[in-house]
């Protein structure tokens, strides 16, 4: 019973001009096969096969965690296409179909896959912005591949940033407090494949945890930021 308070947000950022006109597709998701449609598979597929194995027997609770094998791959074909192009017939006239009014985002898995998405697609998507990106995979740092095998992607796949845009943030309770310290490795990567202030920020939220309500708080911010009016087009 928690929302980003999307259409709240993006009304009073365009009631401001603060924003461009745009629409919103939100792209529907099972809770059951989340993680495997959303977790990075050529970052996973860097993992040993032992690695990949223990992943695979992890669980939250008495809940395993991929239900299958991850299939993220399959996941952006979904979304580039059948889903765009669909968005982009129905609404012809009202949308403009490159990758330069074309932009992605998502929160903790969500932030993953928006990620990847801009890496593996970078003619389709120019913009991503990822909230509390869920570097670890799992629920714990320690002994844990995970955050090493999506910076060793990043570092042979983040997109040109001379026309690519990216935003990260995280906060500093519950799952968040595991984000920290993996952001700042990650950052370094940005920097060195070119990424400066114009066309990348990384944002802390100390005391916000990891909730809808949290990221609906500070939804203005990575809005503002990919879709600001002050900028050049």
């Amino acid at each position: 019973k928690q929302e980003w308070g999307v259409d709240e947000t993006m009304a009073t950022l365009l009631y401001r001009n603060a924003i461009r006109e745009c629409i919103v597709v939100g792209i529907w998701n099972s809770e059951a096969t989340r993680q495997v449609d959303y977790f990075p598979q050529k970052a996973f597929q860097l993992l040993t096969p032992n690695q990949q194995a223990a992943y695979y027997e992890a669980h939250i609770g008495n809940r395993q965690l991929l239900v299958g094998k991850v299939q993220s791959d399959n996941y952006l074909k979904f979304m580039v296409k059948e889903l765009k192009p669909f968005i982009d017939s129905a609404y012809n006239d009202n949308v403009l179909a490159d990758a330069k009014n074309t932009f992605v985002a998502g929160s903790s898995y969500g932030g993953l896959i928006s990620l990847y998405a801009i890496c593996e697609y970078p003619n389709i998507f120019s913009r991503a912005a990822c909230l509390s990106t869920h570097w670890p995979g799992i629920l714990t740092v320690k002994d844990n591949p995970i955050p090493d095998a999506i910076i060793t992607y990043l570092k042979g796949n983040l997109p040109d940033p001379k026309n690519h845009k990216i935003y990260f943030d995280y906060g500093s309770k519950t799952l968040d407090s595991l984000y920290k310290p993996i952001q700042q490795k990650v950052d370094i990567v940005m920097k060195v494949k070119g990424y400066t202030s114009k066309n990348w920020a990384t944002k802390e939220f100390t005391g916000a945890d990891h909730t809808e309500k949290s990221w609906a708080k500070r939804l203005s911010i990575p809005l503002a930021f990919l879709l600001g009016t002050n900028e050049k087009q």
